[in-house]
C-alpha cells in the first residue's frame, strides 16, 4: 500500500544493480510513493547489470558515474539538477565493495592497496558525494541523505573484514557532514544499518548464510528484508522525519538491542 509520502519529491539513487539490490527495492518503493528519481552506477555495472530495466520500470534516467571520481560526481550532480530543473530532495548512497573480500584475503592478511580501495569505494565516496552536493547547493532545504551501513561498524563481526572499517568511517562522515549540512540547509544525513541480506555484494562475505541464520534466530522480529529496509528509508526521505539527523538507525528486527543468549 502506498501513502504518497514522497509526492512531488525528486531524488538520486546510487548503487542499484539488479533485483537483489537493496537500492533497487528502495528505488521501486520511493517511486511508488510518488517520487521521481535519477539512477546512477558505474559504467561497467550499468553495462552488465539490469539498471536499464529499473529505469524503464520507474520512468527514470540513468547517469553513469564512478563514485570515487569527483569529476564524475560533479557531472552526475550537474546533470541530475538539469534533469530536475534545479535542486532535488533526497539521495541514497548504496555503494560498497571490498577487493580483499572478493579475493578471500582475511583481516590479518590484508592487501593494503585493496584496503585503500575498500575505503575509497565504500566510505570516501560518500564524503565526495556529500561535498559535491554541498558545494553545488544541490539539495533543497529539509532534504535528506541516507547511506546503507551495517552493525559490523559498531561490533566485531567475523567475516565482514575491512568492510567493517569502511562502514565505521561512513558513519563518522554522516555525523560530521550532518552537522554542516543541517546548519546550512536543514539537510539531514543518516545511515541505516540493515539486517544481513542476500544481495550480489553480500554473497562475497565469508559465512554469509551462517550470519543470516544467526541474526534471524536472535532478532525478536526476525531479519528485516530488503523491502523492509526500502520502506524504512522511504520514511527518512519523507517530511515525517525532518528532525532526524546524524544517526545510525537500525532496520534489523531488534537484533542490535538483544544480547544473544542460549535460552533465546
Amino acid at each position: 500500500m502506498a501513502y504518497n509520502l514522497l509526492k512531488g519529491k525528486k531524488g538520486l539513487i546510487t548503487g542499484a544493480l539488479n533485483e537483489q539490490s537493496i537500492a533497487w527495492k528502495i528505488a521501486e518503493t520511493v517511486c511508488a510513493e510518488g517520487a521521481q528519481i535519477v539512477l546512477t552506477n558505474t559504467p561497467v555495472s550499468i553495462r552488465f547489470g539490469e539498471v536499464g530495466q529499473l529505469a524503464e520500470k520507474t520512468g527514470s534516467i540513468v547517469i553513469p558515474a564512478d563514485a570515487t571520481s569527483v569529476e564524475d560526481l560533479e557531472n552526475l550532480v550537474d546533470k541530475t539538477m538539469e534533469h530536475f530543473g534545479g535542486p532535488f530532495d533526497f539521495v541514497l548512497h548504496a555503494v560498497g565493495m571490498s577487493p580483499n573480500l572478493r579475493k578471500g584475503r582475511p583481516y590479518d592478511d590484508l592487501n593494503y592497496d585493496f584496503y585503500q580501495k575498500t575505503l575509497d569505494i565504500s566510505a570516501l565516496s560518500f564524503h565526495k558525494l556529500l561535498q559535491t552536493l554541498y558545494k553545488k547547493d544541490a539539495l533543497r532545504e529539509w532534504g535528506s541523505v541516507v547511506a546503507l551501513s551495517y552493525i559490523a561498524a559498531d561490533r566485531a563481526m567475523p567475516g565482514y573484514n575491512d568492510m567493517a572499517d569502511a562502514k565505521a568511517v561512513l558513519q563518522s562522515i554522516t555525523r560530521n557532514f550532518g552537522l554542516l549540512y543541517a546548519r546550512k540547509r536543514h539537510v539531514r544525513i543518516n545511515t541505516v544499518s540493515q539486517s544481513p541480506t542476500r544481495t550480489t555484494a553480500g554473497s562475497g562475505i565469508a559465512g554469509m548464510e551462517e550470519m543470516i541464520g544467526y541474526t534471524e534466530r536472535f532478532s525478536p522480529l526476525g531479519n528485516a528484508s530488503a523491502e523492509d529496509c526500502a520502506r524504512y528509508v522511504t520514511t527518512l526521505f519523507s517530511d515525517l522525519t525532518r528532525k532526524v539527523t546524524m544517526q545510525n538507525l537500525y532496520s534489523d528486527g531488534g537484533f542490535s538491542a538483544v544480547l544473544p543468549h542460549p535460552d533465546l
